[in-house]
């Protein structure tokens, strides 16, 4: 199976599209392997054609980690782990609409979230992403070691919160606003990808309070600066979804943001998300690793 996929490129920062797999059956260890592989080189990969019902999603999903389950938006009845991301003709915001990565808001935020695409608008609805790997690499050595020494605060709270975009009432959707026992979750601002190695600037917009350790007056210009820097079009590629469309991010490494420009038509989307291994005794992650091998 693994020979038979096809990459394709689709821009110098990030990106490629992925052919020659069915993604609702039950792939091999190499299948998903190489489609791994994929992931940690090019940051966020796309399939096309795909007809996945939940379950299959959730079992795809499940062979790179353990999904989530949101602890602010609900999941479907059957599936919790399965995200209905729905924009109907009348709501006026979508969700996802602003740079982000998923879930850095959680003391161990997701890994990657695979977002599958049921009914599409005759146009718009297309979504960016990002490179913060290539925006790291981008920095002067200076700067890059001065962020090698920080860690910022993030949080779920601002948008989250009754005014946060994120919270905001949506027809088909059921989102619940942060309350006072949200929580905030030190990371540091350059994550080294475990798998690849590659460092990349951990920051974004959404859920980034502030720099740990100082004011956030103090923090504001740095991370202003910063969130500039890492949605240059340089660092970014654009999909646009069809019905059957899949695309499969690295949210250690990703900035997305969904487009909102399809008023009075409808988007379907499911994602699920996927979750870091529980961290496990040495003996214990030798005999997964070898398993998956």
């Amino acid at each position: 199976m693994s020979q038979s996929l096809q990459i394709r490129r689709l821009a110098g920062a990030l990106g490629a599209e992925i052919s020659g797999v069915d993604l609702a059956q039950e792939l091999p260890d190499a299948a998903i392997a190489a489609i791994r592989q994929a992931l940690l080189d090019h940051q966020v990969i796309f399939f096309r054609d795909q007809a996945l019902t939940p379950a299959q999603q959730v079992t795809f999903g499940a062979r790179f980690g353990p999904l989530n389950i949101h602890p602010y938006v609900a999941g479907m009845a059957d599936h919790p782990e399965v995200m209905e991301v729905v924009k109907e003709p009348e709501d006026r915001t979508n969700f996802g609409g602003g740079w982000h990565s998923d879930m850095s808001f959680l003391q161990r935020p997701a890994i990657g979230s695979i977002l599958y695409a049921v009914e599409t608008p005759e146009f718009g609805g297309d979504t960016l992403f990002a490179s913060q790997a290539a925006a790291f690499e981008a920095l002067s050595p200076g700067l890059q070691a001065t962020l090698e020494g920080l860690n910022a605060v993030h949080s779920a709270a601002r948008e989250y919160s009754s005014q946060g975009h994120s919270a905001q009432k949506r027809k088909s959707m059921a989102i619940a606003e942060a309350d006072g026992l949200v929580g905030e979750y030190i990371h540091p601002m350059v994550l080294t990808h475990p798998e690849s190695g590659r460092k990349a600037l951990y920051v974004n917009p959404a859920f980034t309070l502030k720099i740990e350790g100082w004011k956030t007056s103090e923090s504001k210009a740095l991370l202003d600066y910063l969130f500039q820097h890492c949605r240059y079009e340089g660092f970014t590629c654009r999909f646009s979804w069809r019905p059957g469309s899949v695309a499969f991010w690295d949210n250690r490494s990703v900035w997305h943001f969904a487009l909102n420009d399809y008023p009075g038509q409808r988007r379907h989307m499911r994602r699920v998300t996927v979750d870091p291994w529980p961290v496990q005794a040495p003996a214990a992650a030798a005999r997964r690793a070898q398993a998956v091998s």
